[in-house]
């Protein structure tokens, strides 16, 4: 492997450990790991693939949601909208964004704005890693024949 790509990820992992961690309780996984002093690949498998394809998440909330979606890196913000509903691209207008380390340090959308840290981004926006995104779009009619 060394010889052919060198510099490649290399992840050793056993498929009969992870099967047996990954079918106890969430509760059960922590203290079974932590007893034992064993770590599963499994998160670190995920970020490396995650990292390898260049993707990125993005994510949305409302009341009653929070949402992760996933993008490639260097998605413009209506190509982005138009992974939550294809409408949303067509008619995209806006993307009210705040990056989600800034929402979790300033703890509400409020104080993001009171800050400046909360903006308005047109259709050339690149969506970063870690933005919160509101969609503003409009309708789209179909042209008449």
């Amino acid at each position: 492997m060394k010889k052919r790509s060198p510099g490649a990820p290399v992840i050793p992992f056993s498929c009969t450990f992870e099967n047996y961690v990954s079918g106890l309780e969430v509760a059960k996984q922590a203290e079974f790991l932590t007893e034992k002093k064993l770590v599963s690949m499994i998160p670190k498998i995920i970020k490396s693939g995650f990292s390898a394809l260049d993707c990125i998440y993005f994510f949305t909330y409302g009341v009653q949601e929070v949402r992760a979606w996933t993008i490639r890196r260097g998605t413009l913000a209506p190509q982005a909208a138009g992974v939550i509903h294809s409408d949303f691209e067509k008619g995209f207008i806006a993307a009210e964004t705040m990056s989600f380390d800034d929402l979790k340090s300033k703890g509400s959308e409020a104080a993001c704005k009171a800050a400046g840290r909360y903006r308005s981004e047109g259709k050339n926006y690149v969506v970063a890693d870690g933005d919160v995104c509101f969609f503003k779009f409009g309708t789209v009619q179909a042209a008449k024949k």
